[in-house]
């Protein structure tokens, strides 16, 4: 009879049941298998009913209000018929199996309660990742002459939502290369760094000199932040072999060469997008084969008990060999293993790598340079 009983109500639930769901009902079942053996064993009475409302409480942990009220039907189904095999059924009896009734009732509301919410963050946090992957668009892995990786990496397992930006574009002055971080995070960050990215999407296709990007990227910030809101940046261009790098209050980027890694200090320092930088740019010729790095503050911040991740001296060995997108991958999950998966802030990573110039290429001529003609 007690098998009928626990059989019927779960053929009521028509859809798949999820793992959380097949997890709580397998433990309900259990715990209500064993209070069942002992009631039975027991022999003289019905004295142990009252436990078994445990079952659908249980169940409500992982399982969904209708596998609540399953588990609480074949509760009370059960409890029932311990109570009828009684001579005469007492008022504790009675009084226990109206509770498991009642138990089951208010369990399975809050089960419900908590699957809407569990449904609404998981909605939010798939609205997070759309959001992000609309401002940052997937790079490589060719731009123009350049291999090109990137990586965002989230400091929350719910969320992949912040403010570090990134971006490359081939244009008639090279390949141009934007990596930032919004100070903030959340929705506000992710709006100003959708408005850099924006502006610098069609700013670098329309000026020739990078301090005219980046006062036009100043302007941009400036309208849309707060006193105290800004973006560190650093803008990349490579023409003809030619690096030139501006740099506003951004990490410096690693330049990566014949196992060496040289951080590629700007000339003097500037303050961030929205503190009116004045930059001077660094320039350098690239070896066939060298790599950049570009990173945000998070990868420089990363540590374990105090120690801080040590980019420079391990850069080379994670970074120099495979594909530019083994080098990433490879470095993100020394990183992860180095912080024991603790991240205290996003990390953006994006890494190029120069093959050598094409066969048709021109004289290289920095953009510096050509904004020095510009009325």
């Amino acid at each position: 009879m007690l098998c009928c009983v626990l059989t019927h109500p779960f053929q009521r639930l028509r859809s798949p049941l999820s793992p959380g769901s097949r997890a709580g009902l397998g433990a309900a079942l259990v715990l209500l298998g064993f209070i069942w053996a002992v009631e039975a064993a027991d022999g003289n009475g019905a004295h142990y009913l009252g436990l078994m409302a445990a079952a659908p409480v249980l169940a409500a942990v992982f399982a969904t209000w209708r596998v609540v009220l399953a588990v609480g039907a074949a509760a009370t189904a059960g409890a029932v018929a311990f109570a009828f095999s009684e001579p005469r059924v007492s008022l504790d009896t009675a009084t226990n199996v109206a509770a498991i009734a009642l138990v089951t009732a208010l369990v399975a509301v809050v089960a419900g309660v908590r699957q809407r919410q569990a449904r609404q963050i998981a909605e939010l946090s798939k609205l997070a990742s759309v959001a992000q992957q609309a401002v940052l668009r997937p790079l490589g892995p060719q731009v123009g002459t350049l291999a090109v990786a990137a990586r965002y990496i989230s400091s929350t397992a719910t969320a992949e939502i912040g403010g570090d930006l990134y971006e490359a574009i081939d244009t008639p002055y090279g390949v141009r290369m934007i990596i930032g971080d919004v100070r903030g995070k959340g929705l506000d960050a992710v709006r100003l760094a959708s408005i850099v990215l924006g502006s610098y999407r069609h700013v670098a296709h329309e000026r020739a000199d990078l301090r005219a990007v980046v006062s036009d990227l100043d302007r941009a910030v400036a309208r849309s932040v707060g006193d105290e809101d800004f973006v560190t940046a650093a803008v990349v261009e490579e023409r003809g072999g030619t690096l030139t790098i501006v740099n506003c209050g951004h990490p410096s980027p690693l330049l990566l060469r014949r196992g060496c890694v040289i951080p590629l200090e700007p000339p003097a320092p500037a303050p961030p997008l929205g503190f009116m930088p004045v930059v001077q740019p660094r320039v350098e010729r690239l070896e066939p084969g060298d790599r950049l790095l570009l990173f945000t503050d998070g990868l420089g911040e990363a540590r374990r008990d105090g120690e801080f991740f040590p980019t420079a001296d391990r850069a080379w060995r994670l970074l120099g060999h495979g594909t530019v997108a083994d080098g990433l991958a490879s470095l993100e999950t020394a990183l992860v293993e180095w912080v024991n998966g603790r991240l205290d802030d996003d990390i953006a990573l994006v890494l190029m790598e120069y093959a050598g110039p094409r066969s048709d290429a021109t004289a290289a001529v920095p953009s510096w340079e050509v904004g020095a003609t510009e009325g």
